[in-house]
């Protein structure tokens, strides 16, 4: 409890994201951002959508994914999901070591699946599938990289967060700065649950299906 004291100033509401009018500008301001991310993401499933048959002869999905190696990935993800609400939910508590410990892991778990991104991308360049051997390579790398540029953006965010806790403390200014930080992260999340069902599931089982 000492180090808890000594990483926040005063006392704390209970919801101090939501404290001043500031903090509930921010929140609502980043809802109207994920409104426009959302459509950005549409067009681009719209995209692979329209062009994922298009492999100029190269390998197709279904002979290039591996669901084994996507699946672990889906499930780092979705753990690092749970750990930004345990983290969310012990700042409301003011237990700000256990939302740094959990920020942290969030983290971690973040690098993971960026590092399995990077090596399926190596994966499938080894076997000819590039962003320009195809429609269907352009589409996926777009679509997928993009995906991957936001998770490595959001575990730099939340670094620079943790960094700004131990500095600054848990007040009402950093606490909603925390709460926007976890809603990209669980809309980078959903994004990629969409992207294993659309781009992984729908290209391995809509091919054995047609063949």
């Amino acid at each position: 409890m000492g180090n808890d004291h000594a990483l926040h100033h005063g006392a704390l509401p209970d919801e101090p994201e939501k404290a001043t009018l500031e903090g509930r500008n921010k929140v609502l301001g980043f809802w109207l951002f994920l409104g426009g991310e959302t459509v950005l993401f549409g067009s681009l499933f719209a995209t692979f959508l329209a062009l994922r048959h298009q492999t100029n002869g190269g390998p197709s999905g279904a002979e290039l994914f591996q669901l084994g190696m996507v699946a672990a990935a889906t499930f780092i993800l979705l753990t690092s999901s749970l750990t930004s609400v345990l983290a969310i939910l012990a700042m409301h508590k003011k237990n700000v070591s256990a939302m740094v410990a959990w920020l942290i892991v969030t983290v971690i778990l973040g690098l993971a699946f960026l590092g399995l991104e990077i090596y399926e991308f190596n994966e499938y360049v080894h076997e000819g599938h590039t962003m320009t051997s195809s429609a269907f390579g352009s589409a996926f790398y777009t679509l997928v990289g993009f995906h991957g540029a936001h998770v490595l953006f959001g575990v730099l965010w939340i670094s620079l967060l943790i960094a700004q806790v131990f500095k600054k403390g848990l007040t009402v200014v950093t606490a909603p700065k925390l709460y926007v930080a976890s809603l990209y992260w669980h809309f980078v999340d959903l994004v990629w649950v969409f992207i294993f069902t659309v781009v992984y599931l729908m290209g391995i089982m809509g091919e054995k299906v047609a063949g």
